[in-house]
């Protein structure tokens, strides 16, 4: 088990450091509930949480109250989202925000509701484990990494989906989703001194997707493209860190749909419960590169 220690205590050299990476994924991000409640459930705690975009904002949740506790209440705030929470106005909305103008088609209120939800800090220093959000820089395409200062207006950045939500001025800097450029951050994990990484990839979910409508077609391209970067960087990743990709359910829903969410949180929990369980204990020393699981 890996402990969190706070700040100013000294920590055992023996004991070995664990990272939670949570990918983006939309609506597909409510599997990592399921995904987290199973590795608390086995001890599994994090001494750093990398996150991009939904990954972000589950990852607030985890590092403001990491328990079984925090799980529930992220699970809860899940299964109450429905579409018109996160993009209001439906067809006739969307319609409207592409004939007035403008670069978005929705208010990011909901969204900033949802992190309100989700992580009750205000600051990253007020986390109790720490959290590293990656966001894009428009200007730039940069990869930004924030970590310190106010944590809403990094969470909004970094779940600010291109065209469907307004760019976020925060830091001198004008930046939207994460994902445009690291889809899921394993390298930010791999880059600091941890033994472990548990990656809680979700993305996959959008490429799987059926499509239904052109949005669909440019979000599973988005999906592909993002994907290989991530296994490019687990193929090259360092034989001394073990890296395990937990698995994900099959989630279908459009990008607008999300509802089911709780059903979703209890596959992936099943799933990624069965799959610690089956790990055997010389898995808990950073000796193989990287086991991951069969796509659902």
């Amino acid at each position: 088990m890996t402990l969190v220690f706070k700040s100013g205590q000294r920590r055992p050299e023996t004991a070995s450091r664990t990272a939670f990476v949570l990918s983006g994924g939309g609506n597909h991000g409510c599997a990592q509930v399921g995904m987290l409640k199973a590795l608390l459930e086995r001890g599994y705690l994090p001494d750093v949480v990398i996150g991009t975009s939904a990954g972000a904002l589950n990852g607030s949740g985890v590092a403001a109250n990491p328990s079984l506790r925090g799980v529930e209440h992220l699970a809860t705030v899940w299964s109450a989202l429905r579409t018109e929470h996160i993009f209001p106005g439906g067809r006739f909305g969307r319609a409207w925000s592409l004939l007035s103008g403008g670069d978005h088609l929705y208010s990011n209120a909901g969204l900033a509701g949802l992190i309100d939800r989700m992580a009750p800090a205000s600051k990253f220093s007020e986390l109790l484990v720490p959290l590293r959000v990656v966001a894009c820089d428009l200007a730039t395409g940069e990869e930004v990494v924030l970590a310190s200062g106010p944590l809403k207006p990094a969470l909004l950045a970094s779940a600010a989906l291109p065209g469907s939500f307004p760019p976020v001025l925060h830091d001198h800097r004008t930046l939207v989703d994460g994902g445009v450029v690291d889809n899921v951050p394993l390298s930010h994990a791999l880059a600091g001194p941890v033994d472990r990484i548990f990656v809680l990839n979700v993305s996959g979910g959008v490429a799987d997707a059926p499509v239904r409508n052109p949005l669909d077609v440019v979000l599973r391209a988005f999906a592909i493209a993002r994907n290989q970067r991530f296994e490019r960087e687990l193929s090259n990743a360092t034989p001394t860190v073990e890296i395990v990709v937990l698995p994900r359910p099959a989630d279908g829903r459009s990008p607008f749909d999300f509802s089911g969410a709780e059903t979703i949180i209890d596959e992936a929990h099943i799933l990624a419960s069965r799959f610690l369980d089956a790990r055997s204990p010389s898995h808990d020393r950073p000796r193989r590169r990287f086991r991951r699981a069969t796509a659902a």
